[in-house]
C-alpha cells in the first residue's frame, strides 16, 4: 500500500514536470512584450508581475519602466502611477487569476485589448488610485537642513557630504534615501535610524505645498520589527517649522511589521516648511525607513 503511493506521487510529479515547459513563455515571448512596450510606454507607466514571483521577466523589460512584483503587491496602490501594465502569466501551477483580479481591480480599467505573446498576456490598465506627487521628501533630501535635536532646543547639525546628511555619534546616524525591504516589500525611502533618549533626528525641508494631502509612511526594515521585549516603538513625525503644529504622527510598534501610515489634508496657501523626524527611547535595532509625500487629489491629472 505504502509503495503504491511512493509510486502514485511519482507519476503525478512525472507528468507535472512534463506539462510545466508548455506552460512557460520563451524568449521570443519577453521580446515581443518588450517590443510593445518599448513602442507604448508613456512617462509614469508601470509594469506589474502576476503572479508575483515570475521575475524572469525583468531581464527583458525596458529599463526606463519600473517593474513591480513582491509577496502582496496585487493590493499596491501604485499612487506614483496613473498607468500599470500587467504583465501575466496565468496559465502557471498556482496563478490564481480570479484573486488577482479581485484585490488588483477596485479603481482600475481595462485599456483595449490584452496583447498575448506565448504564454504571456499584457494587460493595460488606467489607475484610478493614482494620486501625482507634488513633494516627495526622499527625492529631495540633498536640499534638508538635519540636525539632532533635544527638547531644550538644543540643535547639533548632521552635515552633508554630497551622499548623506552625517550626524555626530555612532555611523548609523545620517540621513539619505537608500532601498529597503519593509514587510517584502522594496521601499526607496529616507533612512532616519532614531538617536535614541528624547532627541529627534529632525529633517527639514521647505517648499512643501498647500491644497494637496500630506502623507507619512514608515517602517522597520528586514527583521527589525521583532526581537527583544526591552526594544522600544518607534515615533516619526512631521511638524510645522514655523508655527510649531504637529501635523502628523504614527507609532511604529514593536513587534509589529510593515508600513505605517498617516495622512491629512493641508489647506490652500503657500509653502510651508516641514520638520520631518525620528524619536525611540531605546533606538536598538530600530533600523527605520520613512518617506513624506505632498499628493494631489486621485485622478487628478491621470
Amino acid at each position: 500500500m505504502q509503495l503504491g503511493g511512493f509510486v502514485l506521487v511519482a507519476l503525478l510529479c512525472l507528468v507535472f514536470y512534463a506539462r510545466l515547459p508548455g506552460r512557460l513563455p520563451s524568449e521570443t515571448d519577453y521580446l515581443a512584450v518588450s517590443e510593445r512596450l518599448k513602442a507604448e510606454l508613456r512617462p509614469g507607466d508601470t509594469v506589474l508581475l502576476f503572479p508575483w514571483w515570475t521575475e524572469r521577466a525583468r531581464l527583458y523589460l525596458p529599463p526606463q519602466v519600473p517593474v513591480v512584483g513582491y509577496f502582496g503587491s496585487d493590493k499596491d496602490n501604485l499612487l506614483a502611477h496613473p498607468r500599470i501594465w500587467v504583465l501575466g502569466q496565468p496559465q502557471l501551477p498556482k496563478a490564481d487569476e480570479e484573486a488577482f483580479l479581485h484585490d488588483f481591480l477596485p479603481g482600475r480599467t481595462a485599456v483595449g485589448q490584452p496583447f498575448q505573446a506565448g504564454n504571456l498576456t499584457l494587460t493595460l490598465y488606467t489607475n484610478g488610485r493614482y494620486r501625482p506627487h507634488r513633494f516627495v521628501a526622499s527625492e529631495q533630501y540633498a536640499h534638508a537642513r538635519v540636525y539632532l535635536e533635544s527638547p531644550d532646543g538644543t540643535r547639533r547639525p548632521c552635515p552633508f557630504d554630497g551622499q548623506a546628511h552625517r550626524c555626530p555619534g555612532p555611523p548609523h546616524l545620517y540621513v539619505a534615501p537608500e532601498w529597503h525591504e519593509i514587510l517584502y516589500e522594496p521601499r526607496h525611502c529616507l533612512w532616519m535610524h532614531p538617536p535614541g533618549g528624547a532627541d529627534r533626528l529632525v529633517a527639514e525641508f521647505d517648499g512643501v505645498p498647500g491644497g494637496t494631502g500630506l502623507r507619512l509612511e514608515g517602517g522597520l526594515i528586514f527583521e527589525f520589527p521583532f526581537g527583544a521585549p526591552h526594544r522600544s516603538n518607534v515615533i516619526i513625525g512631521v511638524d510645522d517649522a514655523r508655527t510649531g503644529e504637529r501635523l502628523l504622527d504614527v507609532v511604529v510598534p514593536q513587534g509589529v511589521p510593515g508600513l505605517q501610515k498617516a495622512e491629512r489634508a493641508l489647506p490652500p496657501g503657500e509653502p510651508r516648511t516641514v520638520k520631518i523626524w525620528s524619536q525611540a527611547t531605546n533606538p536598538e535595532a530600530r533600523q527605520l525607513c520613512l518617506d513624506v509625500f505632498a499628493l494631489g487629489a486621485p485622478g487628478e491629472g491621470a
